[in-house]
C-alpha cells in the first residue's frame, strides 16, 4: 500500500487559545509508543501495509484512510472478521467510514468508549495521542486474551486487570449486612437514660 502524502487537513493556522490547546494535545503524542505501534501494526498485518514515515504527521497519513486499522482489527479475530470490506478511497467520508468500521469492531472486541479516539481526531489530526491510547489499549487487550492471535511482542503492552468475580451464598451475603463498618458508627443500644439537662424549668 503505497504512503499517502502526509498532507493535514487544511484548516489554516490557529492563534491564541486554541494554539495553546492543539500544542498541549500535542505535547501528549509520545514519539516512543510511536515506534512500538508501528512494530506491532506491521508485524500484526504481515508487510502488506508497509511502514509509516517517522513522526506524527506520517503516523497519521498512514492510518488516515482507515485501512490499516482494519488490517489490524481482523487480524484480532480468530474467525468471522468484523470488518467485511476494506478498501482504500480518495473520498474523506468513504475514509471516515472506514475508521468509524474499526472503531465498531474494536469496541466489539473490548476496547472500553473511555479509550476510544474520536475519527476526527484521526482524520483531521486534532489528538493523535488519543489515536495512541486506542491502540495501546487494543494491544492490551490482545496480550491479555491471549487467543493465538497477537503477534508481537508481550511486553509492548500491559496485561488489563482480569475481571475477580467471586461467588457468595445467599448465607454469606445475610451475614455480611449485619456487620456495620466502625468508620459508619452504630446507635444500637443507645437511650437517653441518665442523661440529664441541668435544673428542670419551673412553672409557675
Amino acid at each position: 500500500m503505497a504512503t499517502k502524502g502526509a498532507g493535514m487537513a487544511n484548516k489554516g493556522p490557529s492563534y491564541g487559545l486554541s494554539r495553546q490547546v492543539q500544542d498541549k494535545i500535542d505535547s501528549k503524542y509520545d514519539p516512543e509508543l510511536e515506534q512500538i505501534l508501528v512494530e506491532w501494526i506491521s508485524r500484526q498485518c504481515s508487510s502488506g501495509v508497509g511502514k509509516p514515515e517517522p513522526g506524527k504527521q506520517g503516523f497519521q497519513a498512514w492510518l488516515k484512510d482507515g485501512c490499516v486499522l482494519s488490517e489490524l482489527i481482523n487480524s484480532l479475530f480468530a474467525g468471522e472478521k468484523p470488518v467485511k470490506k476494506i478498501q482504500s478511497s480518495p473520498m474523506a467520508f468513504k475514509q471516515m467510514e472506514q475508521i468509524s468500521q474499526f472503531l465498531n469492531a474494536a469496541e466489539k472486541y473490548g476496547v472500553t468508549k473511555t479509550d476510544m479516539f474520536q475519527t476526527v481526531d484521526l482524520w483531521e489530526g486534532k489528538d493523535l495521542a488519543a489515536v495512541q491510547r486506542t491502540l495501546s489499549a487494543l494491544g492490551s487487550l490482545a496480550v491479555t486474551k491471549d487467543e493465538g492471535t497477537y503477534k508481537g511482542d508481550p511486553n509492548w503492552f500491559f496485561k488489563k486487570a482480569q475481571e475477580n468475580k467471586r461467588d457468595f451464598s445467599d448465607e454469606q451475603m445475610k451475614a455480611g449486612k449485619n456487620v456495620i463498618g466502625l468508620q459508619m458508627g452504630s446507635n444500637k443500644g443507645a437511650s437517653q437514660e441518665g442523661m440529664s439537662y441541668g435544673r428542670p424549668r419551673q412553672i409557675l
